[in-house]
């Protein structure tokens, strides 16, 4: 399948960046994003093309079909006892081996199981992995078909039933049929934190992390963490960022095996190939650096 184009944009202010950010986190509300992002435009058409560019648009996500004949995909239900009673989540595997392969779990952002992450289970896959991709909007009804909804849906739940479900997908995936007993995590913003989370509350179940711009573990959790951490932050994203420092010593402190790679000139959400916020040859570089991590630690 072809990818579609990128889009075509003037330079996008640095400011946008930081008003989507906002936006995406729940801290600035949909009519006064765009708002504010006509008010940085000298005329109507060029504050449509910089809010055009800064929502996703999931048809650039797509790197690997779904129905691409070297994977196979399908949504499979696991119990979550301690969270909502049941989860759900996208399975895909690669065809065309015989032998056990680790298994990773991927974390989405804060607004449910989107066509990117999927597309990021996908791109596992292909790489020779298990992958599940849960949807934690799955108690109610799950992923809408759209970003907003998708968050309002992720704020209403109850923080603790979700990790719980997160849990619990991470304990059945452990033992799933066809995996050798070794699982990672990779999660993206709210899932960055949640890969990092998992690795310091399930250490014996969790045996390598990769958390893209995320927080870090809780504090007084970290001591507790078996797994090494790549640990995938852009250099521009200041709020993040601003979060690591204190985390670092105690990483240090407790001896955790742990790596930060800090990538140029990008935002939070870098890896995200549905807005502008992508960055290209970073998103490659931190990919590949992903895929040769979980080589190094699950497969041996």
């Amino acid at each position: 399948m072809t990818k579609p184009e990128p889009r075509q944009t003037p330079a996008i202010p640095e400011q946008a960046y930081q008003l989507y950010d906002k936006y995406a986190h729940g801290m600035m509300s949909r009519r006064a994003f765009f708002a504010s992002m006509s008010a940085l435009a000298v005329n109507a058409t060029l504050a449509t093309s910089f809010i055009n560019s800064m929502l996703p648009n999931y048809a650039l996500a797509e790197q690997v079909s779904f129905n691409d004949p070297d994977i196979s995909a399908s949504y499979q239900k696991f119990a979550a006892p301690n969270g909502h009673g049941e989860g759900r989540g996208y399975l895909v595997r690669p065809k065309n081996t015989r032998a056990a392969v680790p298994v990773i779990l991927v974390v989405h952002e804060n607004r449910g199981l989107n066509p990117y992450i999927e597309d990021v289970a996908r791109r596992l896959a292909k790489a020779g992995f298990i992958a599940f991709a849960p949807d934690a909007l799955w108690p109610l009804g799950g992923y809408p078909g759209n970003d907003d909804d998708g968050r309002q849906m992720q704020r209403s739940l109850e923080p603790g039933k979700i990790i719980a479900d997160f849990k619990a997908a991470a304990s059945w995936l452990k033992q799933l049929e066809g995996g050798n007993g070794k699982l990672g995590v990779v999660g993206f913003c709210f899932g960055g934190a949640m890969a990092g989370r998992l690795a310091a509350e399930l250490p014996d179940t969790v045996d390598a992390a990769v958390p893209f711009y995320g927080s870090p573990p809780p504090a007084d959790s970290i001591s507790a963490i078996k797994a090494p951490l790549l640990v995938q932050l852009g250099e521009l994203d200041e709020r993040v960022n601003a979060m690591w420092p204190d985390a670092e010593v105690l990483l240090k402190q407790h001896n955790i095996n742990y790596k930060i790679e800090r990538y140029e000139a990008s935002h939070h959400g870098f890896h995200n190939d549905s807005t502008a916020r992508y960055n290209e040859p970073m998103a490659e570089l931190a990919w590949q650096r992903t895929l040769a991590f979980f080589n190094q630690h699950l497969r041996s």
